[in-house]
Formats: structure tokens, C-alpha cells, sequence
């Protein structure tokens, strides 16, 4: 959920009337957006200088971001919010398809930037290796933020100053906060079963199956995710059937609230697809 076009993330200054900071948040997020949060945990504190285009020089503007989760809906009543679709902000993280083309342009001007310092040169190519899954290492899914850090060190990216870059910019660093909150989801969705906040009341295992792919940016394994979800006790059937046109009916589940979140998908692995 965005404002300002998609330029921007919801925020606002905490007040005095705002008895707490989740308060604030979710009073300034549904003013903006006219939207109300749904799950809400703490994301990170941002105090870097010259974070906002208004800082005055020498001024320190702190941050303090939140992981909200909610099901999409209609922003009734407000021009200003939208719902963008966060590859098209980190078009490179999106490996459901396999790995993005963009990929071997952004690695080999890592690469090269890499080189204009000899002394730093051996450094930076681990950290390329490490972040991008070159030279024969592997692809991490949860390295959204290194990845993005790594290309705004660069200049790869619009925010850095240059005119250009990869990916849609967003406002002052609020891509950077994007980036943390999608590597905090992608990491909380192996041991904790965020994903339910998300899916409508009931829902078929493709359709779930589909929600963490999509956060993930990965293809799952369909028998052995099944399987998992199965293993975990998470879901049980509604008896009723999916009615949705095309292809055949499909069984509808529903999530089992009585099922203690923080033991689901303990210290598990996504099941991801290596076809």
C-alpha cells in the first residue's frame, strides 16, 4: 500500500494525542489510506542523516518502521493510496520465472564498480558473490536488503543520485524500508505462519501455495509443500468447494486459529522447485 502515486510509504510524526507508536501508526495508515491494519509488528529504526529531501543539513530525522499485513482491498475514499506490486520496485528479486535477465547487467556493473578500487576490488566481489549468487553460490531469497544496499552503494539505483537506475525509486529512503520489510517477511514466513494474514477466510491450496510464492519470489514444490502444510496441522477443510470458473472445483481450507503460531513451520525450509 502506497501513497504519493506509489512514490511513498504511509507515515506520519507521532503526537502527543497518539498514546503509543503503534497507535500513531495505524491512526496516520488509515488517514492516508483509509485502509485499517490487520497485523502489525515493529521493522526497524532508520536515523541516518539526510534521510528526507527536507532535512535541514546536520539534522538527524529518526524513523521508526512497522510490518503491517492486511487483505487487499478497494481504498474507498482516498485518490492518494495504491496498491503497487513490490517487484515492480525490485524487479531482480522475482525468481518464479527463473533469474531475472536484468540480473547479469546489475552483477557485471557490481563488477565493475567493483574494479574502480583495487584495494576494496577482492571485497566487493564477496560481497557481489555472497548477495547475487555468482560464481557458483546460491541464490538467497532473504538478502532483499543486502542486494538493495549493495546496488545503492554502487549508484545502481535512482536514490543514490543517479538519474537513472534499477527499479521504481521511491521517496528519501522509504525504498530501503520496502526492502527490510520484505526480507523480515520472507524470513518470518519459514517459522511463523504470517501468511494466514493475508488469505480471505477460506481459501484452496493453490491459492495458498500462490500467496507464498509470491512473497517468497520463488516456485515451490508442490507434493513436498503440501506436505509440509499437512505435517504442521495448519489448515482443515471447510466441506465446501471452490466455485471459481475456470478449471475443476477445488476443496476449500480454511486456517486453524487454535494451532500455536509460533510453533508453525519451525525452523523449516521453503520447498522450493528446482525443475
Amino acid at each position: 500500500m502506497t501513497i504519493e502515486l506509489g512514490g511513498s510509504l504511509p507515515s506520519g510524526n507521532l503526537e502527543s494525542g497518539h498514546h503509543s507508536l503503534q497507535a500513531g501508526l495505524r491512526a496516520w495508515v488509515e488517514d492516508q489510506t483509509h485502509h485499517p491494519v490487520g497485523y502489525l509488528e515493529q521493522l526497524y529504526t532508520f536515523a541516518d542523516h539526510g534521510r528526507g529531501p527536507d532535512a535541514a543539513p546536520g539534522a538527524r530525522r529518526i524513523s521508526i518502521s512497522y510490518l503491517g499485513l492486511v487483505h487487499e482491498q478497494s481504498s474507498a475514499g482516498t485518490a492518494r493510496a495504491e496498491w503497487q506490486d513490490w517487484y515492480d520496485y525490485f524487479p531482480w528479486e522475482d525468481y518464479r520465472d527463473g533469474r531475472a535477465g536484468m540480473l547479469d547487467q546489475i552483477v557485471t556493473r557490481l563488477n565493475d564498480w567493483a574494479a574502480t578500487a583495487p584495494a576494496l576490488c577482492d571485497e566487493r566481489l564477496r560481497r557481489v558473490q555472497y548477495a547475487f549468487g555468482t560464481n557458483g553460490a546460491e541464490w538467497n531469497e532473504d538478502l532483499v536488503l543486502q542486494r538493495y544496499e549493495l546496488m545503492y552503494e554502487a549508484g545502481l539505483v535512482a536514490e543514490s543520485g543517479q538519474p537513472q537506475g534499477f527499479g521504481r525509486p521511491m521517496m528519501a529512503d522509504h525504498r530501503r524500508i520496502l526492502a527490510t520489510g520484505i526480507a523480515r517477511l520472507r524470513a518470518k514466513i519459514k517459522y511463523q505462519p504470517v501468511m494466514f494474514e493475508l488469505m480471505p477466510d477460506s481459501f484452496t491450496l493453490l491459492h495458498l501455495q500462490q500467496t507464498v510464492e509470491a512473497i517468497a519470489g520463488l516456485r515451490l514444490h508442490k507434493s513436498n509443500f503440501r506436505r509440509q502444510i499437512d505435517q504442521h496441522a495448519l489448515i482443515e477443510e471447510t466441506g465446501e468447494m471452490s466455485q471459481e470458473s475456470r478449471g475443476r472445483p477445488a476443496k476449500l481450507f480454511r486456517y486453524r486459529r487454535e494451532v500455536v503460531e509460533a510453533r508453525a513451520l519451525a525452523g523449516s525450509r521453503l520447498p522450493i522447485s528446482r525443475d
